[in-house]
């Protein structure tokens, strides 16, 4: 099971939100490549970027800071925020991003996950960001009719390589990951489910190597990095425990 940290990049800076309010911002590091390499040095072996600037305007904003730290790890990368078409995804996997996220594109225009899915094989996941139990898109601006589960469903036969599911309702409150959703989630679909949002302490490791949740690809964690509410070396002994 591997853990990934995140980096939530605004305005070229490393932060973190509270209920994906973009007021509600904490600034971490301004320097999001040195953040990298600390995560690389930590012992971590894949980073999350997220460019919260593109979910919102819906075309990439941070990318000198995506290339920077490109350019300054030798991790693989998982990016998601604002990527809604073909040459995106092709110039972002060009560009060295292992996995592109595609979360409001996966629900408004699901053609385009399944073209990408055919193109790039195993290299392409859809993020599922819910709140309340029910889809949100644009940055979480906007919530739909759609449950995580549909619309997990709606991409069985895609080939997507993984499924980000974020329960919004905790994300950067560090109220603990929900396990129960996530669980339901992954069981709905045979496609690997990574769980983000609200993983708070140790304790939500020692939940996630319980035998039930072996199904699970593995989980984020942002806030409680950056706090130091985790012991690193320890989280990542019991995830890898898992493998």
């Amino acid at each position: 099971m591997i853990l990934f940290p995140a980096i939530d990049l605004k305005d070229g800076q490393c932060v973190r939100l509270k209920l994906g309010d973009m007021a509600q911002a904490t600034v971490f590091n301004d320097d999001p490549a040195a953040q990298a390499r600390s995560f690389e040095a930590q012992g971590f072996e894949w980073l999350h970027l997220v460019d919260l600037n593109g979910a919102f305007e819906g075309k990439p904003v941070n990318a000198a800071a995506v290339r920077a730290i490109l350019g300054s790890v030798n991790l693989p990368v998982q990016l998601g925020g604002g990527i809604r078409t073909l040459g995106q995804i092709e110039a972002w996997l060009a560009s060295g991003i292992r996995r592109v996220i595609l979360g409001t594109a996966a629900l408004r225009d699901p053609a385009l996950v399944r073209e990408a899915c055919r193109l790039f094989p195993g290299r392409i996941a859809v993020g599922i960001d819910a709140k309340g139990g029910r889809v949100a898109v644009e940055g979480w601006a906007e919530t739909s009719d759609l449950t995580a589960v549909d619309l997990a469903r709606r991409f069985s036969d895609a080939g997507v390589a993984t499924i980000i599911f974020t329960d919004i309702d905790r994300d950067g409150l560090l109220k603990g990951l929900n396990i129960d959703s996530t669980l339901e989630l992954a069981r709905s679909v045979a496609i690997p489910v990574i769980a983000s949002g609200g993983l708070a302490s140790m304790a939500d490791f020692h939940r996630l190597v319980q035998p039930d949740c072996q199904i699970l690809e593995g989980a984020i964690s942002g806030r409680a990095l950056y706090d130091g509410r985790i012991d690193v070396a320890e989280a990542l002994r019991l995830m890898r425990r898992t493998s």
